[in-house]
């Protein structure tokens, strides 16, 4: 699992049809740290409803993935999973 913080939204016309009616977004993973941007922004797919500016839970648990989509062959990598509470 890894915190990242939401960045924005993405729209996308042509996905995987396991992907349809989800909300993509675009999070700033971190470092151990909590502050410092580690690496390039990510896509993920939102299952606990999000916003921007937010900082969330990823997980790339493929399954997990696979079971809420369900889809034994969806290509998502990034699911956000949780919201921090303030």
């Amino acid at each position: 699992m890894r915190m990242a913080t939401v960045v924005g939204t993405a729209i996308a016309t042509m996905k995987h049809e396991s992907m349809n009616g989800q909300k993509l977004l675009v999070v700033q993973p971190w470092m151990a740290d909590g502050t410092t941007a580690d690496g390039f922004p990510q896509i993920a797919v939102d299952s606990v409803g999000a916003g921007m500016g937010q900082a969330v839970m990823l997980t790339s648990d493929g399954r997990g993935a696979r079971e809420w989509l369900r889809s034994d062959n969806t290509p998502v990598r990034w699911t956000v999973i949780g919201i921090r509470d303030e």
